[in-house]
């Protein structure tokens, strides 16, 4: 069997009933991601150690493992963990959501905040807010409902015998405008009390999270993550171009749907655990593409960099600011629309804008 040009493949096969299926382990990108998933853990644990009252890591490995004292058993496992776990699982979500749409778009730039879905989950969460003054489970549902609205709209609108990555971008970017300036109308119509609590959502925290957002969060992504990465040879053939995935077997336009749809829902979970955080699934997949070296939509090394840059994220915020000082979201923000700036002139420079 001849080896890919690019990178040494290890191949395993198995033999399964009538037929036989193939797995392919790129050694590179199988090491990139077992880094990323021990940075993740440092992470994690010197995250759940920092706050206004400091636990070693050690100290709080040991808790975690049932062995701490009451006191640290109720600030780690109680009020800690919960928001680290909030912060994985946002950031996966988000860094698998970006590594989809821009395989499906085959354009850098296709991601949930360019495209306009975070501002779909934003306007269904304001209205929930300023209009019907509901509660935190009201706003987590008019969250997901809006962006599911949005992404359905973008869809349809850049539709044309196919879906073409520019164009989705293009109808994206202008949803969004018009997602944008209903969010300044509703908040503009908003009574004092019910504008300062969209601008706290907007603007995606992780303070104060606990295990009521972790379940339904992790359920969502124990369903959609298996699915997404069921789907990941499929996707590297769209890649290729809908001619090509054709040819090889694959119905494209309802593997994209699917992804599609599947991605959709992982950024609403998302924006509906923690609110619309800016540009993690943007930079996530490309920074895991970069550092595995490997073409392809990069799934689960682009949902373990998103875990990483939301926890590294967190961290810096509570290191620079304290402890829920800073909303973690301005600080993905930050960093991500300096990262947006320098993607623009690289691929200016590449010639492909």
């Amino acid at each position: 069997m001849t080896a890919h040009p690019a990178a040494t493949e290890t191949r395993l096969r198995a033999l399964r009933g009538p037929g036989r299926t193939s797995l392919r382990v790129e050694p590179r990108a199988l090491a990139t991601g077992l880094v990323l998933a021990a940075v993740a853990v440092v992470l994690a644990v010197v995250l759940i150690g920092t706050g206004d009252f400091e636990i070693a890591p050690w100290d709080v490995v040991r808790t975690l493992l049932g062995n701490g004292t009451p006191a640290d058993d109720f600030i780690v496992n109680d009020l800690r963990l919960p928001r680290v776990l909030v912060a994985v699982l946002v950031g996966a979500a988000l860094g698998m959501a970006g590594a989809v749409f821009q395989s499906v778009s085959r354009n850098p730039l296709g991601s949930p905040d360019l495209l306009g879905f975070g501002y779909g989950s934003a306007v269904g969460a304001l209205v929930v807010i300023v209009v019907f003054k509901g509660g935190a489970g009201e706003v987590a549902l008019g969250a997901v409902a809006g962006g599911l609205l949005a992404g359905a709209a973008v869809y349809l609108l850049a539709y044309k015998q196919g879906i073409q990555g520019y164009r989705l971008v293009l109808v994206g970017i202008g949803a969004s405008a018009v997602l944008v300036a209903l969010i300044q109308y509703l908040i503009a119509k908003a009574q004092i009390v019910e504008a300062t609590r969209a601008m706290v959502w907007l603007t995606g925290s992780l303070a104060g999270r606990d295990w009521a957002q972790v379940w339904p969060l992790l359920a969502v992504c124990a369903v959609l993550f298996p699915l997404v990465l069921g789907q990941s040879r499929a996707l590297r053939m769209i890649e290729m171009g809908d001619d090509a995935a054709y040819a090889l077997g694959v119905p494209v336009e309802r593997t994209r749907m699917l992804l599609m749809l599947a991605a959709v829902l992982l950024t609403t979970a998302a924006a509906a655990a923690a609110g619309p955080i800016s540009f993690v699934a943007l930079a996530a997949p490309q920074l895991a593409r970069r550092l595995a070296r490997s073409p392809g939509s990069s799934l689960l090394t682009g949902a373990l960099m998103g875990a990483v840059l939301l926890l590294a994220s967190d961290l810096a915020s509570q290191r620079a600011f304290g402890a829920d000082q800073l909303p973690v979201g301005v600080v993905t923000g930050l960093t991500g629309g300096v990262y947006l700036l320098w993607l623009l002139v690289t691929e200016r420079r590449a010639g492909r804008i």
